[in-house]
Formats: C-alpha cells, structure tokens, sequence
C-alpha cells in the first residue's frame, strides 16, 4: 500500500503545528500571545490552511470556551456560598494537614464523583477548595491541581455521562456497530485505568509535577485575628497628636489593651514603633485590640476608623521598612520558654509586636502579657521587612511563615465574605446544570451560562465578581488554538495522520493496532478538540477492525479512552485549561507529568480492552 499523499497545504498546517508547539515548549512567547499569533497566522495562510478571517474567530464562540469561562464563574459563585469551605473541611479531617493524604483524598474523592456526573463542573466546585486547602497547610496549590484535572478525567472515564465524548463516542459506535455504550458499559475498565493513574499521581506523578505557585499566606486569618486588628486615622483635633506612644492611651480605663503595631504617614510606614514614637496629624495606626475597646478609642481620643484595603489601592511608596507578618514557634531551648509575654521584651529585643499566641487550637489574641510562653508556641509578631532576618537569627524563634510585606488583607466581614444563606440555592443551580447537560436537554456549555444567570440574578455572584473569576488569558489561549485545529482538517492532515494508521495497522498485531489508535488518539485529541478526534478517528478504527476481521468495538473503545483522557497539553482537555492558570503552570508542564502518565495507560487500557472484550 502507497504512502498517503502530502500536499503542500498538509506541509504548511503542520509547519504552523510544529511553530506554536516550539513557542509553547520554549515560552518565548506568553501561551496566550502565541495562540492570538497561531490566529493571525491561519488566516494569513488562508490559501493553504483554508481559514478565512470569520472562521479564524468561532473559538471565541465554541462550546469548549464558553464553558471553560462558565465553569471559572460557576466556581466563584459555588465559593462565596461557602460551600466550598465546609466541604475543604471534610476532606482536611481526612488530609489531617498531610500533603500525601490530602492529595490521596482528593483524588479519589474527584475520581469517584467526576463518574457519576460530568467532570468539568467537578473540577469547577474543587478547584477552589482544593487552592484554599493548599493555602491553609502551606502547600504549593500547583502541587494539587494538575492531578485534580487529571483524576477528573480519569473519573470520566467510569460511566458514560462522565464526559461528553463517551456520549457522541456512543453515537457513533450505535451508528457504525449498533451498539450503543450502556451507562456502566466500561466502568471496569475506568475503574482500572483510575486506580492505576491515581497510583502513579500519588508516587512518580507527585515528584514530577513543579511547584509554581508559592501558597498565600494568611496569618491575620490563621490566628483568628480579623476581629482583634483594626486601623484608626488620627485626626488634627485628636489628643494623640504630639503624643508619644508611651503616654498615648493612658487616659484610657486600665483594662484597655491597646498595642500600635504599625504607623503609617505620608513618608512611609512605621513597624513596631518604639515608646519614644510621636504620633502626628493624619497617622494611620494598626492597633491590636478588640472591636469594642475601637469603638470607645475612636470615640474619645476624636479617631476615625477606616475599612481595610488592599496596599495596591492606596497608592502609596512601599520603602524597606515598612511592616510584615511573621509566624514564629518558640523551639526547645529557648530562653522564652517559661518567660510572660510581658517580661520577653519582645519589641525592644527583636523589634518587632507580637501580635497573638497560639497553643495548639487555643489562640489568645488580647490581653496575653501574662501568658507564659511554652515551647512549640506559635507567635504571629509584626516586624519591619527588613527586619525579619533578625529574628531568623535568633536561636530563641524559628520562623514558620513570612507573609507579604504591608498587612494581609483581611477578608470582609462575616455576613458578607460569605453568602451562606444562599449556600443551598447555589447547590440547586449547579445539579441543574449537571442534570440538564447529562439528560441532553442543553449542551453544557448552555448549561453553565444558563446557571451563571440564575447566580446573578439570585444574589449568589456579583457580576463583576463573575467576569474576575475568568483566567482570560486561558480563555484567549484556547480560543486561539481551535481554528489551527480546524485548519488540520481542512488541509486533509487529520486525514493523513489516519491514513498512515492504516497503512502501519496491516504489519503490526491486532493488539499492538489497538494500542496504536490508543496513541494516535491521545497525540491528536491535543491538537483538535476530543470530540473531533473521535468524530475522525472512530469510522477510521472501525474500517480498519473491519479490515483486519478484529473486534470493532475493542477500537471504539480505545479512541473513545485516549480521547477522554488527554493529558500532553493544557488545551487537550477543559479541566486543564481551568487549572492552568491557578497553578500557574508552564505549558510543558503537562507534557512532563502527562506523557509517561499517557503511556502507561496506553499499555493498561489496551491490555484491559483485550482482557474484557477481546480483539
């Protein structure tokens, strides 16, 4: 049999293949830039790759996109419910602040569940919990996030609503054999492939996928602080002006705690000012105290109290000194141990305030100078920024954490950080998005903006809190690869790639044929969308079945597998791409934890196919 034919438009589309995956491996070029050029280039070759400029532009407009960028909101809205926090609380009771656990329990808890309904909404409702759990145990969130996709995928693979493309994958097979896939069809040979790429996330996988992202750090939050630190603008007619802070607040009653721990004017901030510091008109004091003792503050000494904002909003130079949170444990040996907080002198030794102590699950927040400090003691402590390397010194600390210079953030106040109330409405809208794409009334995609609606309109999202949830840069990264993809067609490559299958299928076993459609599927669904691949790839395995005298339904399923689980590329699969900019992950990031990852179920996929059904 003759070599399939090459054509020069073949050779230009694969030229352009072989350029954006080049600039994806090399990161020359941001993804997202380099999709946006995959687009202007298509089109420039409109000669050869048969895209015209309307064409160049439906990826803005294809379902993959559009549900990607409703998934993102559907996600936020799930999260400011806080749903997202009781169930992360589930699964840290599991996890008990063990990164192997709490990746173990998050696999198997997003494998099982992406089986029994579609896994891209699965994959939008973890994916916060997931990061806010990283967070809280100090993990790096790029640790978790690429296996959760990667689980989820695999999940998919348990059922025949796991993902759309065992559904059209049915429809062809109904068509072409007369057999359409039962709901639990495969299930055993899901199951299997689960198992197997959970063993390898949880072993080899684990060493190879990076950690890119740093997790936040919120010691104001893990000290419970957020009731007892507030921020307090001194007025010109304010008693404090000209005050030093020895003598500030002695009018006050003496069970008054009040410590400043930060002063900021218009030449810079202050941390940790000393009792010789003199307060000045229009100073912006951090102070430690609770929210009563603020209210009767602001009220004598003619104070206003300001709302928290982020450091990027106020618009002020940041110089070295300015204040940071850091978390330090009292280790064995220490001369702090057995010592009162009041005695340790803590401020004029390290120059830094200690903000709260805590002991195991008891924090104390105020009044806490007659706490005697113990070893294993947590102390979270404000210092200046380039401060912190004198306590790193000290043998009398260890320092945990290090947070961003300038106060965390602390979240909105409760009642409004989450919309609690709304919490079952939002578990409602998200089964019907489910139920509605898995019974086949609507396309996901119509499906999820349907629920994005019902969100907004119910009070659960904003909508300006929607449009933030969106990694846009993902979005143009997708939308920009589809028409390159379209472009493969047109030009007859996808054809020819099938047409060398057949060509090599006739000198090889018809189980080492099985495994070679495994693999072609798998490199070809990352180029073009999964559901096109098995659109393609199908009638061609089942002609070369026929060919052969070989089980057809044993090809269907291997495409209909390779398909469904495409991990080379974050734009092989939706969940990819929705983990792809949370993890801040580099593109050929997935092809190194996925290739080896690919390959060994290529081998057990084919091997269970035979095992099952035969070939």
């Amino acid at each position: 049999m003759a070599l399939p034919a090459v054509t020069v438009d073949i050779l230009v589309v694969f030229g352009l293949v072989l350029a954006a995956v080049a600039l994806f491996a090399t990161e020359a070029l941001s993804p997202d830039v380099t999709a946006i050029s995959v687009v202007v280039a298509v089109v420039v070759l409109e000669p050869w790759t048969g895209i015209g400029t309307d064409t160049a532009f439906v990826g803005f407009a294809n379902t993959a996109t559009i549900t990607v960028a409703a998934m993102y909101m559907l996600s936020e809205g799930i999260h400011r419910t806080g749903i997202v926090r009781r169930l992360g609380r589930i699964v840290a009771r599991v996890g008990q602040g063990s990164e192997t656990r709490l990746l173990g329990t998050t696999l198997v808890l997003t494998g099982g569940m992406a089986g029994v309904v579609n896994n891209t909404p699965i994959v939008a409702v973890f994916l916060p919990m997931v990061t806010d759990l990283a967070d809280e145990y100090r993990i790096s969130p790029s640790k978790l996030l690429m296996p959760l996709s990667y689980a989820a995928m695999l999940g998919g693979t348990l059922t025949l609503v796991g993902t759309s493309t065992n559904l059209l994958a049915s429809t062809f097979s109904a068509r072409l054999l007369d057999r359409p896939f039962s709901m639990f069809e495969f299930t055993h040979l899901g199951l299997l492939g689960l198992v197997v790429g959970i063993a390898y996330l949880m072993t080899v996988g684990r060493r190879l996928v990076p950690a890119r992202v740093e997790p936040s750090i919120d010691l104001i939050g893990a000290f419970d602080l957020r009731q007892h630190v507030a921020r307090l603008y001194v007025r010109d007619g304010s008693p404090l002006v000209g005050r030093t802070l020895a003598v500030a607040f002695v009018d006050l009653p003496l069970d008054s705690d009040v410590d400043v721990v930060e002063v900021v004017r218009p030449d810079g901030r202050y941390a940790a000012p000393g009792p010789e510091f003199e307060l000045q008109a229009e100073d912006v004091l951090t102070v430690r105290t609770d929210r009563r003792t603020v209210r009767y503050v602001a009220s004598e000494l003619d104070l206003w109290p300001l709302p928290w904002v982020r450091l990027s909003d106020l618009d002020l130079s940041v110089p070295a000194g300015i204040g940071t949170l850091v978390e330090a444990r009292v280790p064995a040996g220490s001369d702090l141990a057995g010592q009162r907080v009041g005695d340790a002198r803590f401020r004029q030794r390290y120059g830094a305030t200690i903000l709260g102590v805590r002991r195991g699950a008891e924090v104390v927040r105020d009044t806490f100078e007659d706490v005697v400090l113990e070893v294993d003691d947590a102390l979270l402590v404000r210092t200046a920024g380039n401060n912190v390397d004198v306590l790193r010194d000290t043998e009398n600390v260890v320092v945990t954490a290090v947070a961003g210079e300038g106060l965390v953030e602390p979240l909105p106040a409760p009642g409004t950080e989450y919309r609690e109330s709304r919490a079952p409405l939002a578990i409602v809208i998200v089964a019907g998005v489910v139920v509605a794409a898995a019974v086949g009334v609507v396309s996901i995609g119509i499906s999820a903006l349907a629920g994005v609606v019902a969100m907004v309109v119910a009070g659960i999202l904003e909508p300006q809190e929607a449009y933030d949830a969106v990694s846009w840069d993902v979005i143009f990264l997708l939308a920009g690869m589809i028409p390159l993809g379209i472009a493969l067609e047109n030009s007859g490559g996808a054809t020819f790639i099938a047409e060398l299958v057949v060509l090599l299928a006739g000198a090889l076993p018809v189980l080492a044929v099985v495994g070679l459609f495994y693999l072609v599927t798998a490199v070809v669904t990352n180029l073009i969308s999964n559901n096109a691949t098995v659109a393609l790839l199908i009638p061609v395995a089942v002609d070369v079945a026929v060919q052969l005298e070989a089980n057809a339904f044993a090809f269907v399923l291997a495409v209909t597998f390779a398909a469904s689980t495409s991990f080379l590329t974050p734009i092989g699969y939706q969940t990819n791409l929705m983990v792809y900019g949370p993890g801040g992950y580099q593109f050929t990031d997935f092809l190194r934890v996925g290739a080896p990852l690919q390959l060994l179920l290529a081998v057990v996929t084919t091997l269970g196919i035979w095992v099952f059904w035969g070939v």
